[in-house]
C-alpha cells in the first residue's frame, strides 16, 4: 500500500492506459480522482475500483480547457483532501498523412494532449498538499524519439511534452515536486481501436526486442514506481516502457 490515502487525480482516466493507472494506484491504496471528457466512462471506472475495495471519485470535463480542469482539480481536492500527484495522460490519437491534417483535428489533439498537460501542472500547484513531497507523471511515447510515418501531430504532441518534463523537473524541483514521463509503447487499447488491428499488433509484436505487445499492466507497474519513494531521487526522467523499441532504433 505504497500510496495509502494519497488523492492522486488522473487525466483521461476513462479508458485504456489511463484506467489501468487508476486501478493500480487504487489497489495500492491511493485515493484516485478520474477524470474524463467521457463524464459516464469516468463513473465507470470508479464504480469498479469501488467494487474492489478501493477508492476513486469521478470528474467529467474538457482537461483541455483551464477553467474545467481547475473545476475538476478543485472538486477533488474537496472530495480527497490536497493532492499529492497528478497524472497527465490525457490525449486524441489520431493517424493520417500530413497533408490531411485539417486545423480541426490539430486544435483537438493540442488541446486533449498538450494544453491539458498545462492546465494540469497549474492545478496540482494550486491544489497540492504543500506539506509533502509531490509527484508529476507526464505521458510520453517513444514516438518522440522514433519518427513514425503518418503520426505528424501526435509526434509533436509526444515529443512537446518530453521537452516540459525537463523543464518542470529544473524549475520545481527546489519545490519538492518530482517530474518525470513515461513512454508507452505498443500497447493495444480501446484508443488504438479504428487505426490498429489486431493483425497489425501481431506485426508490430515481431519487430519489438521482447516480441511481445506490452499491457495496461505493464504501464500501470512502471507508473507506480515513478510515483513512489522509491524513485525519490528521479526527476526529470523518461522511462521507455516499450520492450526495446526505443533501444533497438
Amino acid at each position: 500500500m505504497r500510496f495509502a490515502g494519497q488523492p492522486i487525480l488522473i487525466s483521461g482516466a476513462g479508458r485504456g492506459l489511463g484506467e489501468g493507472i487508476a486501478r493500480h494506484l487504487a489497489g495500492e491504496g491511493a485515493v484516485v480522482g478520474v477524470a474524463d471528457i467521457n463524464q459516464a466512462s469516468a463513473h465507470a471506472v470508479v464504480d469498479a475500483i469501488r467494487a474492489n475495495g478501493g477508492q476513486a471519485h469521478a470528474y467529467g470535463g474538457d482537461l483541455g480547457n483551464r477553467a474545467e480542469y481547475f473545476g475538476v482539480a478543485e472538486a477533488f481536492r474537496y472530495d480527497a483532501g490536497p493532492l499529492r500527484a497528478v497524472i497527465n495522460n490525457a490525449s486524441v490519437l489520431v493517424y493520417e498523412p500530413i497533408e490531411a491534417v485539417t486545423e480541426e483535428t490539430l486544435d483537438r489533439m493540442l488541446s486533449a494532449g498538450l494544453k491539458s498537460v498545462f492546465w494540469g501542472v497549474q492545478a496540482f500547484l494550486a491544489f497540492r498538499d504543500e506539506s509533502a513531497t509531490g509527484n508529476i507523471l507526464n505521458y510520453s511515447s517513444p514516438v518522440a524519439y522514433r519518427g513514425r510515418p503518418n503520426t505528424g501531430a501526435y509526434t509533436t504532441i509526444k515529443a512537446g511534452i518530453a521537452g516540459l518534463t525537463k523543464v518542470l523537473a529544473g524549475e520545481l524541483g527546489p519545490r519538492g515536486i518530482r517530474v518525470n514521463a513515461i513512454a508507452p509503447g505498443s500497447v493495444p487499447t480501446p484508443a488504438t481501436e479504428g487505426f490498429v488491428t489486431a493483425e497489425q499488433y501481431e506485426q508490430r509484436a515481431k519487430t519489438i526486442p521482447l516480441r511481445r505487445n506490452g499491457t495496461p499492466e505493464d504501464v500501470a507497474k512502471a507508473a507506480a514506481f515513478l510515483l513512489s519513494d522509491e524513485a525519490a531521487f528521479i526527476n526529470g526522467a523518461m522511462l521507455a516502457v516499450d520492450g526495446g523499441i526505443i533501444a533497438a532504433g
